[in-house]
Order: C-alpha cells, then structure tokens, then sequence
C-alpha cells in the first residue's frame, strides 16, 4: 500500500534528521540494500563456476592429483570455485548506497511488482 503524501513528507523529515544527527549510521543503513548484480559481475561468475566444474571433473578423473591416494584435492578447490562462482553471479556487493528508485515516487510500470502494485490498487478502488 502505497504512503500518503502527508506520510512521505513525515519519512523523508526523518530521514534527514537521522542524517544529520548520525551520518555514519544512515550509511551503513543506506549501503545495506540489495541491488541486482552488473552483466560484468554475472559473467565474472559464470566463469568462475565453469572453470570450477572443469577443475572438479579433472580433479575426480586424475587419481595423480589426489592427495595421499585419497583426497582429491583439485576437486575441493574446484567445488570452491564453483561456489564462488555462483555467489559472485548472484549477489551485488558494495556501498554505492543508490538502489534503483523510481523517480517521483511512483511505481516503475515495466517491472513486475510495479504491475502487480497497480493491479492490486485497482481492486480496492473498485470496491
């Protein structure tokens, strides 16, 4: 449900009193959200995951590369790599602390939740 304008007038004036008393702490607030990750941080992951895959099966293939005839080390580092992979391709990590707004506080109309937010505020004007 989307805030009166009396309600956002209320929030943005705490918002700058919580930057002016605690700059600090409003950065760390600011910097925590989730942001969708580059095409370039994507591709860094995708390549990473491969690459492991490939260390992983070439790490089970060669019984040489095993530790102490038991322990297929290259495999280890390559399921490690495999996992970092998929982190980096998924997550976003950073302080930029600007997640992608809409302008005018209206919902975005091209994205998903933007659609489903106008369909749900028609139902309850209609009624």
């Amino acid at each position: 449900m989307p805030l009166s304008e009396h309600e956002q007038r209320l929030l943005e004036q705490i918002e700058r009193a919580l930057y002016a008393e605690d700059p600090k702490f409003a950065s760390t607030v600011r910097g925590g959200r989730l942001r969708k990750p580059t095409r370039r941080r994507r591709l860094q992951g995708v390549a990473l995951f491969v690459a492991g895959l490939v260390l992983l099966v070439v790490g089970v293939a060669v019984p040489q590369l095993w530790l102490a005839s038991s322990f297929p080390v290259l495999s280890v580092v390559g399921f490690l790599m495999m996992l970092g992979g998929a982190v980096l391709a998924i997550t976003s990590v950073g302080n930029s602390g600007q997640a992608a707004k809409p302008k005018g506080g209206e919902p975005d109309k091209n994205r998903f939740t933007g659609r489903m937010e106008e369909r749900f505020r028609r139902r309850f004007e209609q009624e």
